[in-house]
């Protein structure tokens, strides 16, 4: 248990999922540069993932403050040289904070969104794929990982329950159609890479920018 004074949240699912992820990761990111990742959260994944993708850099990001202060406080129990601190973004914006300020020796190559889709409007969504669209060099990564619907049907029970229990607690949440995630990142330039089925009955969804715009 953490202290009451801990600004550290806990969110059970990143300690089964990090692994999982992390193998993929490997597999498609860049070599080098930085990787945003949008919607950190409690910065478990950023703690988790930076020393393990070194030496690219690692970007955690959160509108929510109470969260940024949670991936600052896992950072400095966990600290790891190629980890910035946690920046002020909201995928939903017309203009990243990045945007104004770019990183001057490491430049973005790779963008991360674990579960945020789904616990989030679409605008979101189509935030994130602008954000993504205008700020990745061509052939960038972008990385989803979540439960999606295929043809607007559910790969799961468990996943049709959960889908439920988002829209009650708010409407315009709710488990996305693949292929509309797909048609987004199309209309910004983004490809659908690969797909790679994951435990939970989750995805993670390779998406590249295109090399001729």
């Amino acid at each position: 248990m953490n202290s009451p004074a801990d600004a550290r949240h806990n969110a059970p699912a990143t300690q089964r999922n990090r692994e999982p992820i992390l193998e993929v990761l490997l597999q498609v990111l860049p070599a080098t540069g930085t990787i945003l990742e949008v919607a950190s959260g409690t910065g478990e994944h950023a703690v988790f993932f930076a020393p393990h993708l070194a030496p690219r850099k690692w970007l955690p990001s959160d509108p929510n403050p109470e969260l940024r202060a949670s991936i600052t406080a896992w950072a400095e129990q966990f600290p790891s040289d190629n980890l910035y601190p946690p920046l002020e973004l909201d995928a939903s914006t017309p203009v990243w904070p990045v945007e104004k300020e770019p990183l001057p020796d490491s430049p973005i190559v790779a963008i991360v969104n674990i579960n945020m889709i789904h616990i989030s409007p679409w605008s979101a969504c189509l935030g994130l794929m602008a954000g993504a669209g205008r700020i990745l060099p061509p052939s960038g990564i972008l990385y989803l990982y979540g439960p999606f619907k295929e043809w607007g049907e559910h790969t799961a029970p468990s996943n049709a329950a959960f889908d439920e229990s988002l829209q009650a607690q708010n409407p315009n949440w709710g488990v996305r159609n693949l292929e509309d995630v797909v048609a987004a990142a199309k209309a910004q330039n983004l490809r659908l890479k690969e797909t790679y089925e994951m435990p939970a009955n989750n995805l993670s969804v390779i998406f590249q920018r295109a090399e001729n715009l």
